[in-house]
């Protein structure tokens, strides 16, 4: 594609990822590929280094090296560019294929959307993926957290989440109030007086797309079921509308041996539906009752899918189950390109005190590397990080809730990570 950037260099020691087939998520990845980070805002300034450090010694200990290509945005693009997020990020991103970002804050005030929904829209990352599993010696509030190992397939692009809103006091939304109530005959839920009104889209473009992701997913890596999650039963044409979209795609896009829609049931007729073996079983389930299940019967759960706002609702619920979001990773998928980024926020108050714990941005990378299809780095990371936190070394927001540990600031617990990673390989 050949981008011309402004204040940004394009590593001349590095070879760009290309892609082989879009449409069938496959891309060409050298062994030295050049990557754009994002560092970030906030803690950012602290875990986007450290990351960066850990991931570059992973795939050195596989053999590889990394390029990569420092972009700016959110704080750093308005020092560099005047502006939140600069073409420059965006064509780097948009031409390499495979980035990482650490947590970006939006500017308060009205005329400003999140820079990470932006940046997901602009670059149509139309899943956001986000693995939830245990690693030892992190405290959980669960009793058994290690049977937590599910992926969130959140759609990214629809629901409430497409911004499409208007502000009460508006002329707009007063046209907005009158086409309901005086066309579509809403009269009785409008109300007098000041509102806000939003639209929450969802079609069967971006409902197909996000489900035949997770099924794919699912396939590739070998688990046994996919659940879609939404509030059907109220919310019937938006929500209840995806699930019966989603089953179209298991029952008609895939043979009936590699993946079975089973039909609505009671857990307790489960054990009864005749599942081909080795086939995943796509099943939907409603959003409320998620959030018990995902305590209850934790391990009965692989893959869910879901629109937006659930996605956002459940992924954090499920990573709180594990310990919290300061190590749930997490990545958007779109058709052969992927950008890495940590669930959590950019948490300003503790921004470059060396304190902050990167291991969610260090596990975003990981799920980096297994887009790229380098798994045996990803695999190390993880395994080095579990080892760094289970030996006792730990970032100050894991060390006061264990006994023994020893307190590292961000460096100094990503030097032990890289230590490990040498260790291990």
């Amino acid at each position: 594609m050949g981008y011309d950037y402004d204040k940004v260099e394009v590593p001349a020691d590095g070879t760009p990822i290309q892609v082989v087939d879009e449409d069938a998520d496959e891309l060409d990845v050298p062994e030295n590929p050049i990557v754009p980070i994002i560092h970030g805002d906030g803690i950012g300034k602290d875990v986007g280094p450290a990351a960066q450090k850990v991931l570059e010694a992973a795939a050195n200990a596989t053999g590889r090296d990394i390029s990569w290509m420092r972009v700016y945005a959110g704080e750093s693009g308005r020092e560099k560019y005047d502006e939140n997020l600069p073409d420059d990020t965006v064509n780097a991103i948009d031409e390499h294929r495979v980035a990482i970002k650490g947590p970006l804050t939006t500017p308060v005030g009205a005329g400003f959307r999140s820079l990470n929904v932006a940046l997901r829209q602009t670059l149509d990352f139309y899943s956001n993926v986000r693995p939830t599993y245990y690693l030892d010696g992190v405290p959980s509030p669960m009793k058994a957290p290690e049977e937590m190992d599910m992926v969130t397939f959140r759609e990214n692009t629809e629901d409430v989440y497409a911004g499409i809103e208007w502000e009460e006091g508006t002329e707009e939304v007063e046209q907005v109030r009158e086409f309901v109530e005086d066309e579509m005959g809403f009269d009785d839920v409008m109300h007098d007086g000041p509102i806000g009104i939003g639209i929450k889209p969802i079609t069967e473009f971006g409902s197909k797309r996000l489900v035949r992701k997770a099924i794919d997913y699912a396939l590739e890596h070998d688990r046994d079921k996919v659940t879609l999650v939404g509030k059907g039963n109220i919310m019937k044409f938006t929500e209840g509308q995806f699930t019966e979209w989603g089953m179209e795609v298991a029952e008609e896009e895939y043979p009936d041996e590699d993946v079975f829609a089973a039909p609505d049931s009671l857990w307790e007729e489960q054990d009864d539906i005749d599942v081909p073996e080795n086939a995943v079983m796509v099943e939907s389930r409603l959003a409320d009752a998620m959030l018990q299940w995902m305590q209850l019967r934790t391990d009965e759960f692989s893959v869910l899918a879901m629109p937006n706002l659930n996605g956002d609702y459940l992924s954090d619920a499920a990573g709180a189950q594990i310990g919290g979001l300061g190590i749930a990773p997490g990545a958007n998928f779109g058709d052969a390109r992927v950008l890495a980024e940590p669930v959590h926020g950019s948490a300003p108050k503790r921004a470059g005190q060396n304190k902050a714990n990167p291991s969610a941005m260090i596990l975003s990378g990981r799920l980096m590397f297994d887009y790229m299809g380098w798994k045996d780095a990803g695999d190390l990371v993880r395994d080095a990080v579990e080892e760094t936190i289970s030996s006792g070394k730990v970032t100050y927001d894991l060390e006061r809730h264990l006994d023994d540990a020893e307190k590292l600031g961000t460096d100094e617990y990503a030097e032990a990570i890289v230590d490990n990673i040498e260790t291990l390989s």
